[in-house]
């Protein structure tokens, strides 16, 4: 071997080093990329995407990419079992609140299906029968969206005593409802609380805040005949934003601003918001959930609906201003440069957005249409 070396001429020694020294590289890079690229695989795995309509145009599921594989199948079942598929991104939220998307089960249907948790272990099985299941749920509510979602987690018995409790959903019922079976079942050891704030209540049977748990991950209006909608007449700018201005202006002169207010009933009652629990109860007002009570935030508010050029703003739009932070104050637009909001002297105001103003000033240009 040493003879045959010295036999090849020194250049093409070197020449050929080189080149085995690139393909190296070539190699060791291509497998960094390979490694990289299934790295950022896993880690796009836990984003959220915002998903419109499940693809057929009404509301928003803010959804993982877990759940959003399961649109095709929640459409299929839809169409087979005769539910309307505006609904597919309510199912899709639910779903969110159920598994995440995760698991043989993602509709957690074994219990309705079979009478025992475990008996389903093919997915597009969960979601056949998860839709059936919410389509009957759906029909003996009356089409009262919220009080399906909750009977899916408390069980049918829950809508024969709101029949029979003014016969619509309120989450004082669902709060009522718990207590009361929990009382029947405390004993077994089997049930505790899964929020720490039904402890007080002894409300620890099921989730009697699974409403507002399964609607954060959807945006959207709702409905007399409770069907999911997309908002009208183009969003909240237009007649649909004179009925959210109409509700918030009710409040003027009868509230008082509460940093971290208006995240309860009670609060709500007594008259205490600050300015992102405000305009969650407007639109609430008029049949749209922006977010859930205890969660909503500026930063929440502005992640929702459809971005407006500041030019084209229309009454019922969303605006935003930077006061303590970047998007710290939120409020509705009502026209001539004035927008209503909950501020911390006047409480529930309208106040101005006009150059030289303090609003005016700290006006960054964000404008929201839900």
């Amino acid at each position: 071997m040493h003879i045959v070396l010295q036999l090849i001429p020194k250049k093409y020694l070197i020449g050929g080093t080189l080149i085995l020294l690139g393909l190296s590289g070539l190699l060791i890079m291509s497998t960094i990329v390979a490694i990289t690229g299934e790295f950022e695989k896993d880690s796009q795995q836990s984003e959220v995407t915002e998903i419109e309509g499940g693809g057929i145009g009404v509301g928003t599921a803010n959804v993982s990419p877990e759940v959003m594989k399961y649109q095709p199948l929640l459409e299929k079942y839809a169409q087979k079992h005769g539910l309307d598929a505006s609904y597919v991104p309510i199912m899709m939220a639910l779903m969110m609140q159920e598994s995440g998307g995760r698991g043989n089960d993602p509709m957690q249907s074994s219990e309705s299906f079979c009478g025992s948790v475990g008996c389903i272990s093919s997915p597009e099985l969960s979601v056949d029968k998860g839709v059936l299941h919410f389509k009957s749920v759906l029909e003996k509510a009356h089409y009262d969206l919220k009080l399906c979602l909750q009977s899916y987690n408390f069980g049918g018995g829950f809508i024969n005593y709101v029949m029979k409790n003014g016969g619509k959903y309120t989450p004082e019922l669902a709060i009522s409802f718990s207590q009361s079976q929990y009382q029947k079942v405390k004993h077994t050891g089997n049930y505790h609380c899964v929020r720490p704030e039904m402890v007080p209540y002894q409300a620890c049977y099921g989730d009697a805040k699974y409403v507002d748990a399964v609607l954060k991950y959807y945006t959207g209006t709702i409905t007399a005949d409770g069907k999911p909608a997309a908002p009208a007449s183009g969003g909240s700018g237009g007649k649909s934003g004179v009925k959210v201005i109409d509700a918030g202006k009710t409040l003027i002169g009868k509230t008082r601003y509460v940093f971290g207010g208006g995240r309860s009933q009670s609060d709500i009652n007594a008259g205490r918001f600050d300015c992102s629990s405000f305009v969650r109860w407007a639109f609430e007002q008029v049949g749209m959930n922006v977010g859930p009570m205890s969660g909503v935030t500026t930063d929440t508010l502005k992640t929702q609906g459809q971005a407006i050029n500041p030019k084209d703003m229309k009454p019922g739009d969303v605006v935003f201003f930077d006061t303590y932070k970047i998007d710290g104050h939120v409020g509705i637009y009502v026209g001539n440069n004035q927008f209503l909001g909950c501020q911390g002297k006047t409480g529930v105001a309208i106040a101005s957005m006009e150059k030289g103003t303090y609003f005016g000033e700290r006006f960054n240009g964000r404008v929201k249409r839900f």
